[in-house]
């Protein structure tokens, strides 16, 4: 397995000890991050409110569970239920950070950060990156845009919010339980009871295990993959395809293994190549000595569209939720329009 740029510290989620240096600076991280949230409760630090419904999707861990794909879900079925939704995100990684910049399928991801550009991608709908998310809000709803979606932006408390989702992972939870950097919390667990729905990313779960694995009050959420997309055009084929075939499996996510499993359990036999989250690819990096398929993420394929070959695939995931969640959603939403 290669493996390219900065990881997740191990002691984070594998109950190893913590280092010194990292548990003495947590509680520095702790009064930073606790003085800050209570200056906004108390109103010291002003919120900004915005003429339309905003919701964050959002975590209290760092790193990847599972929002964007959640965000992907919820434009599209705010858009079935006649909303006209517009993406905020600050584009993490990209250049130019300080500037607001309007994303869309063919906008570089260094420019548009990959999470933006894949959401224009797979959506359509506006997406506009800042680092001032307020800001962000504006320009989408001078754009025409009646409901905003953060795509991260739980901590971003400047933005005031109508609803706000916690996405967390069903396998490593909240890790060791330790904020920043002794552990992977970014506020503490007291924090996601806050939240108005609570997401539980159940991966490649089957529906009844997804279920029976979320605590009271959370909403689990199942990813699917069964097709892969040539990355140099051409029609959709059946994940099918490639079963009983060996292929070279790449992911720069926040947790690889849960896409290399996803295909392992479609019977594919999986070369797998983690980088980084938010790697910046380069030809060299696709180039593993043998001539194999290479199954790809959406968020890798993105960055790997300018030097793509026929051998090259994205693969489409798809969040699927209860019905009942959309219906509890778009209730809400409806009771802020009718305000």
């Amino acid at each position: 397995m290669s493996g390219k740029g900065t990881q997740t510290p191990a002691y984070w989620y594998d109950g190893s000890t913590v280092p010194l240096g990292m548990r003495l600076l947590s509680p520095l991280y702790a009064a930073v991050s606790g003085l800050r949230r209570r200056l906004y409760r108390r109103g010291w630090l002003k919120r900004h409110a915005l003429p339309v419904p905003v919701i964050v999707v959002g975590n209290i861990t760092a790193g990847g569970t599972g929002k964007t794909p959640l965000t992907i879900a919820l434009v599209q079925q705010l858009r079935a239920a006649g909303w006209k939704p517009g993406v905020a995100s600050r584009g993490y990684g990209r250049e130019q950070a300080e500037t607001g910049r309007w994303v869309d399928a063919d906008t570089p991801t260094a420019l548009g950060g990959d999470e933006p550009v894949l959401i224009a991608w797979k959506t359509g709908a506006p997406v506009r990156v800042d680092a001032d998310r307020v800001a962000a809000g504006k320009a989408l709803v001078e754009a025409g845009c009646d409901v905003i979606v953060c795509d991260d932006g739980l901590q971003h408390y400047r933005l005031a919010r109508d609803i706000e989702i916690e996405v967390i992972d069903a396998q490593r939870r909240y890790g060791n339980g330790r904020l920043l950097p002794a552990g992977p919390l970014r506020e503490p667990v007291a924090r996601a009871g806050e939240c108005d729905f609570r997401v539980v990313n159940q991966g490649a779960a089957s529906a009844e295990n997804a279920a029976v694995a979320c605590g009271f009050g959370q909403w689990p959420m199942r990813l699917r993959i069964d097709s892969a997309q040539p990355l140099v055009g051409g029609r959709l084929r059946a994940l099918s395809h490639f079963a009983g075939q060996r292929v070279h499996a790449v992911a720069g996510i926040a947790h690889p293994q849960r896409f290399f499993d996803m295909l392992r359990a479609e019977r594919i036999g999986v070369v797998p190549h983690a980088f980084a989250d938010h790697h910046a690819y380069q030809p060299q990096d696709l180039r593993f000595g043998s001539e194999l398929p290479i199954l790809m993420t959406e968020k890798d394929a993105v960055k790997c569209r300018a030097f793509a070959n026929d051998w090259h695939f994205a693969i489409p995931l798809q969040a699927d939720l209860p019905a009942a969640f959309w219906v509890a959603l778009t209730d809400r939403l409806e009771k802020l329009r009718a305000r």
